[in-house]
């Protein structure tokens, strides 16, 4: 559709003066209100006030400016239909909508934002104006993001007017786009920021009403199996360092699919647990081999070669850029994703010569204990909890609870076996030597199962290893198989009935052992 007259209100003003000159340009007629006019105005950019074209003054310190029939009346007309109720009230067709909403969900992260603050930064005029122009998008272009002003000024210089399809896709994006700012404000509003003074509102950390606006960025080769579907959504202002927001640097083979994305996920939980440079392979979101060393090449061919077999066709996180050397071991196994901070121009050369091997960047780097929420959909509902944090010190700073304590070197692999043994389905168990795992027991019903299957996987090597359990044992039956394949020092958290006999069975077998206090189950 042509168009003749905008109306132009923003909060955000990034990329505005360049878009707005554009349409100047085209002889468009510029509608403006409040901060927005002024700086318009102040580059030269020929503006008419919405106060000047209602005839009504903005009042109420500025909460009612654009609530008025001329300028909701123009937005909603319908062309040849309600031309004449149009002209009674001497409003005039709006053509373009190129409205955001006061920064609400910018201040609310602001723990220091008061509850006035939180309330003067719910926009109520915005929100009218952009549904207004979405509802209308048979003639209206509604433009709510500044990416999008390029694509507008484009279909405007090749065709004079904005597409039906263009209007259509814009208009879906702007109920997004208010559906997820009043989600934002229910959840505020019914959670600990709003909380009175008798404690009634808002007294549990998570909020009463809980609305999750995602974006699909695209579709999935397959969900789990080939037989399912799947889609791929992201968080609306999802932290820099996640998936979410990483860069594919592939040779663009194939497509990620289901399976790939939680594999990926959990490998850069893992590797982001050190804080040297660390490699993680991961299988079916556990890890199978994870080290430490001096050098990334060397942490990951020591992470691979702790289970060779496990890590074909495998999910790899390091923490550091991927130079050369790492990159031409990582050529010699079949995986399915690389997934690192960074890779180098002499990386990509090499790895990309792997037609279907996927690398991701995840630029930014998280640190092991950034908080965040994660989600578990279950049967009718949502199951939320705040992320698993902890890890760090958590063995250092246990209590030794056998007459022999751990020597320095066995502590220091306790720490590392601990970090691992967090990412590992439970129930689990890690064996480790120094910074490198050397058998890892995932998933298993039965503790002493798991720590015997570790014991297969670690083979010669579990004797002079160390064990840490994301649970306490039980019964002494685990410690004592443990015991009986060479293992010297076991990291656990507490707590059971039975930790007087594992203790004393502990103490009889020469195994030194400290209790962390912290369980690290993982479903």
């Amino acid at each position: 559709m042509p168009i003749r007259t905008a109306l132009l209100s923003v909060s955000d003003k990034t990329g505005l003066m360049g878009f707005a000159a554009a349409l100047a340009k085209r002889g468009v007629t510029i509608l403006s209100s409040g901060g927005t006019a002024k700086a318009l105005s102040a580059e030269g950019i020929p503006v008419e006030t919405v106060e000047s074209y209602t005839g009504s003054p903005e009042v109420m310190g500025g909460r009612v400016k654009t609530l008025h029939p001329r300028v909701h009346g123009g937005i909603l007309a319908r062309a040849g239909t309600d031309d004449q109720d149009l002209a009674r009230i001497g409003g005039r067709l709006i053509d373009l909508v190129v409205v955001n909403l006061y920064p609400f969900e910018k201040v609310a992260e602001n723990p220091t934002a008061g509850y006035e603050e939180l309330i003067e930064n719910i926009d109520i005029g915005g929100p009218s104006m952009v549904r207004s122009a979405a509802k209308n998008h048979a003639r209206v272009t509604i433009v709510c993001d500044p990416s999008d002003y390029d694509r507008v000024l484009a279909e405007l210089e090749t065709s004079g007017e904005v597409s039906a399809t263009t209007r259509r896709e814009l208009a879906a994006k702007a109920f997004s786009h208010t559906a997820a700012y009043d989600a934002a404000i229910s959840g505020v509003l019914s959670g600990p920021r709003a909380q009175d003074p008798d404690g009634t509102v808002g007294a549990s950390p998570y909020p009463k009403y809980l609305t999750l606006p995602f974006e699909r960025a695209y579709g999935l080769r397959y969900g789990e199996n080939p037989h399912q579907s799947g889609a791929f959504y992201v968080e609306r202002g999802a932290a820099a360092g996640t998936i979410a927001s990483a860069s594919s640097l592939g040779a663009g083979g194939k497509e990620l699919s289901f399976n790939n994305l939680v594999d990926v996920d959990a490998a850069l939980e893992a590797v982001r647990e050190f804080q040297g440079p660390a490699a993680v392979v991961v299988k079916h979101t556990n890890p199978c081999g994870v080290a430490c060393s001096a050098s990334l090449a060397d942490a990951y061919l020591t992470a691979r070669d702790a289970d060779a077999l496990s890590a074909f066709g495998g999910i790899v996180a390091l923490n550091r850029e991927v130079d050369e050397a790492t990159a031409k071991l990582l050529a010699e196994t079949f995986l399915e994703c690389v997934v690192a901070p960074a890779f180098s121009k002499e990386a990509l050369a090499v790895l990309r010569a792997k037609k279907n091997l996927r690398l991701l960047a995840t630029g930014a780097w998280l640190s092991a204990d950034h908080a965040a929420l994660q989600y578990k959909r279950v049967g009718g509902g949502l199951v939320v909890q705040a992320r698993d944090a902890t890890a760090e010190g958590e063995v250092t700073n246990g209590k030794v609870v056998t007459k022999r304590a751990p020597t320095p070197e066995e502590m220091k692999s306790l720490d590392f076996a601990w970090r691992v043994c967090k990412h590992v389905k439970s129930n689990a168990i890690v064996l480790a030597k120094g910074e490198r795992t050397v058998g890892v027991g995932a998933g298993q019903m039965s503790r002493v199962i798991s720590v015997q299957i570790a014991c297969e996987k670690a083979g010669r090597e579990s004797k002079g290893s160390v064990l840490a359990s994301d649970a306490f044992f039980p019964f002494p039956d685990g410690l004592e198989l443990a015991a009986k394949n060479g293992i010297t020092a076991v990291a656990q958290p507490g707590g059971s009935v039975k930790d007087p006999d594992v203790i004393a069975a502990a103490d009889a077998l020469g195994v030194a052992m400290v209790m962390t206090g912290f369980r690290h189950f993982r479903h």
